[in-house]
């Protein structure tokens, strides 16, 4: 079957559209972002203005039109850390819905760092041991660890580099006082998660996802995106410092020239880099391995677990991801996305 993919990010609006089958590796086919920057269009209450609702409706409908267009058999439509915060989240889902005919839901941060950790347990199997994945994305820090395919323990943190870029940085580059606050700050939010975390056992294995982590990786030595997505990414904890120590002197500007960086995302480089050094600073590890699948392909993964399950006798429809995570994300698939707002 074809499947798309909406995820309304803090940053941007990605429609991913793969071929999959029970048991099959998921193909991608297209693939189309638009940045919004939905968490930098929040008002003073902490609700999503006029102008953010509009461009969003905007954008989804032009995203459910490109999905119909390529022969999707469903579209699984979701939203992350930006709208989850909105003060306003349910009326702006409700207008979305009505507008543009897309049932767009708000996945709980939990549950992010859940389908996160699907995917990573696909792409590296069982032969990976215990696992422990962090995934940092524009409004949020996710992470969660353990032997199977759903976690032990799974947490979210408002620690994004976009919300962290705008709450602690004034300055371009940031100043040393700047950088060592915030240093200060994601020490003491990720103490407490972190011995959460090492609670769950050794890993065997601790993988970053997302675009963050990969242009670290990139900027550390790792091998370019045109190297494929099975080259072996991994991004160290002293390379990291050394990273850290030279990005945190440059412009948004000039960071914005360096390879693997998005122009975009250029300005929240540094907050993401600190993000990611105190984590692994607090995890007590020294190497991440980048992996290629995060939460959309966990959403592909789980709705295609859901298809095998409907198919079988009643007597053996237990779906063992139901234990221990909401229901379902709107129609397709075995977790409940639960809107705020």
């Amino acid at each position: 079957m074809r499947l798309g993919v909406l995820d309304v990010g803090s940053n941007t609006v990605h429609l991913l559209v793969v071929d999959a089958h029970r048991g099959g590796h998921p193909t991608p086919m297209t693939s189309e972002k638009d940045e919004l920057r939905l968490a930098e269009n929040l008002d003073a209450s902490g609700a999503l203005t006029k102008a953010g609702a509009d461009k969003l409706v905007r954008t989804v409908a032009k995203a459910g039109a490109a999905a119909t267009e390529a022969g999707c058999t469903d579209l699984l439509a979701f939203a992350t850390s930006a709208l989850r915060d909105a003060t306003n989240s349910a009326a702006v889902l409700a207008r979305v819905r009505d507008e543009t005919g897309v049932g767009l839901q708000v996945l709980p941060g939990d549950d992010e760092a859940r389908y996160t950790f699907l995917a990573v347990r696909r792409w590296y199997g069982w032969s990976a041991g215990r696992l422990l994945v962090l995934d940092i994305g524009g409004g949020s820090l996710e992470l969660a660890a353990g032997r199977d395919e759903h976690p032990a323990v799974a947490a979210s943190l408002p620690l994004g580099a976009g919300r962290l870029t705008r709450e602690w940085f004034r300055s371009d580059p940031p100043s040393r006082r700047e950088i060592d606050a915030l240093r200060t700050h994601l020490d003491a939010e990720l103490a407490p998660v972190a011995r959460r975390m090492r609670r769950a056992g050794v890993p065997d294995l601790a993988v970053g996802t997302s675009k963050t982590f990969r242009s670290l990786a990139r900027l550390t030595g790792a091998a370019p995106s045109s190297a494929g997505p099975r080259a072996r990414r991994l991004l160290t904890d002293v390379g990291l410092r050394q990273l850290t120590a030279f990005i945190t002197r440059m412009s948004a500007g000039d960071l914005a020239e360096l390879e693997g960086v998005s122009p975009s995302r250029a300005h929240q480089l540094v907050a993401g880099a600190l993000v990611a050094e105190a984590a692994m600073r607090a995890l007590q590890i020294t190497q991440l391995e980048i992996c290629p699948w995060a939460l959309r392909e966990g959403v592909i993964l789980r709705r295609l677990d859901t298809l095998e399950a409907s198919t079988r006798p009643p007597s053996a429809q237990t779906d063992r991801s139901a234990q221990d995570a909401p229901d379902g994300l709107g129609r397709l698939t075995s977790y409940e996305a639960r809107c705020t707002g």
